[in-house]
């Protein structure tokens, strides 16, 4: 059996960070077995379907590198398709015409909600040997309903949440198809999967109540079952479900706020699914390891400071070429002059090590692409007159010392003895003639970095 997976949302707002769980999980489970990952866009609702949340989805999957294998296929224009298969039912009796109007099945419910039953169709229009249905009515476009069985059970054993059994007597007789001929999400779903033969679909939880639905469909029209799995939502830190509030829940948004895809990925992968006690993995250990059978049943809590942790080891591992290529627009953004300023790469390998994403490596670059502006009570708090001496002997001693770190070092240490003072005394003035901040790498790789005419026209500027 070649494992044919889905990953099929709905274009009505962005791609969410569980969505971007499942599509990962159905890729990677796909990628292990040399089998192929289907992006299918179910845009059959009309009224909050819309053409910048399709993009949106895309891409979100674009960054996150989870290239599909064929697609993306739109139910929308499979509408040919789906009217195919109703008329198939029709002829087999495994759906009918059903004229109520939608006041009359409210009307049904409501009596059944008064009794104390299950609110749902009763077959008004559901034939039946010997059963007598009413007149049709003039006039009225018919909806068409699928005839579920009446008996028996769904059962199905979730390769999350274990062995599910759903009575039939709990399912009514759902719409498949609306009185314009369009056809409804469970019958879209269902057809597509089998047309697309997928193997294994893995979707989270909240679908749980559509699958013994979709299962039923598929066996009327004579389709093989694929294996179902429900994941469990994803929870923000305060064990709500994730949402809004939590800060940004879109894909793109953590690409703006500074994340990096394979850190995201390996954050995500570990929501839900886990191999040993192992954190940090490429996409390619992923895929090696990735089974069903490690996937937990229980809701994973999302932690910023943890996503913070992965990220910032993924900077430290990546190229400062391409660091420096994502934090640049932010730092143009920011009023940054690059002319006759440090090499930005040169820059981002000297900060990214304390740096947990782009927007506070692209921030912490700032000091070398602007005009010093330091505050005037910290210039009065450490340029003191014990200091300037020792600084006045720190900008002549810049004329002719071999600009390096090492060397730098070395001269600073001998002012420094020189003067009779601590390190501290003198690297903070100069910091603050420097950059305008006292909070900086370590001061001789600053002012490597800026290079002899800068610091010393800092310095003298300020004395």
């Amino acid at each position: 059996m070649t494992v044919r997976t889905r990953f099929a949302p709905s274009p009505t707002g962005y791609l969410h960070l569980g969505g971007a769980r499942t599509a990962l999980y159905s890729w990677a489970y796909a990628r292990h077995f040399g089998g192929t990952f289907i992006l299918r866009i179910e845009d059959t609702d009309l009224e909050r379907s819309t053409p910048e949340a399709v993009q949106a989805i895309l891409d979100g999957m674009k960054w996150l590198g989870l290239e599909h294998d064929e697609g993306p296929f739109y139910q929308m224009k499979r509408m040919d398709r789906y009217r195919e298969v109703v008329a198939q039912m029709l002829e087999a009796g495994t759906a009918y015409h059903c004229y109520c109007s939608p006041e009359e099945v409210e009307a049904m419910r409501e009596r059944m909600r008064a009794a104390g039953e299950k609110p749902r169709y009763d077959g008004t229009w559901r034939p039946e040997p010997g059963k007598v249905l009413p007149p049709v009515p003039e006039g009225v476009k018919p909806v068409v309903r699928f005839k579920n069985p009446l008996d028996g059970e769904v059962t199905w054993n979730d390769v999350v949440k274990g062995t599910i059994t759903i009575a039939n007597k709990e399912l009514d007789d759902l719409v498949i198809a609306r009185p314009d001929g369009t056809p409804t999400y469970n019958f879209c779903v269902a057809v597509d999967d089998w047309d697309m033969k997928i193997t294994h679909v893995l979707r989270g939880d909240d679908h749980v109540n559509n699958t013994p639905r979709q299962i039923n469909i598929l066996r009327a029209i004579g389709a093989e079952l694929p294996q179902y799995g429900h994941l469990p939502m994803i929870l923000g830190p305060d064990g709500a479900k994730l949402s809004k509030r939590h800060g940004a829940v879109s894909v793109v948004n953590y690409a703006d706020e500074g994340y990096l895809p394979e850190a995201m990925l390996n954050y995500l992968s570990r929501l839900g699914w886990s191999h040993g006690d192992d954190e940090i993995f490429s996409m390619e250990q992923f895929i090696q390891w990735f089974d069903l059978s490690n996937l937990t049943a229980s809701p994973a809590q999302f932690n910023f400071d943890k996503l913070a942790w992965v990220n910032n080891h993924y900077i430290k591992q990546a190229d400062n070429e391409r660091l420096a290529a994502l934090a640049r627009p932010r730092m143009e953004a920011n009023g940054a002059q690059f002319d006759g300023a440090p090499p930005l790469p040169v820059v981002i390998g000297l900060l990214k090590e304390r740096t947990n994403t782009i927007v506070e490596l692209s921030d912490a670059a700032m000091l070398f692409y602007r005009e010093p502006q330091p505050d005037a009570a910290l210039l009065t708090q450490h340029v003191t007159d014990a200091v300037k001496p020792a600084l006045a002997a720190f900008a002549q001693r810049c004329a002719d010392v071999e600009w390096n770190k090492a060397a730098l070092s070395a001269m600073i240490k001998e002012v420094l003895a020189a003067h009779g003072l601590k390190m501290p005394q003198l690297a903070m003035p100069l910091r603050l003639f420097v950059t305008g901040q006292l909070q900086t790498p370590a001061i001789d790789a600053v002012l490597e970095l800026f290079g002899r005419d800068v610091v010393r026209a800092r310095v003298q500027k300020f004395l």
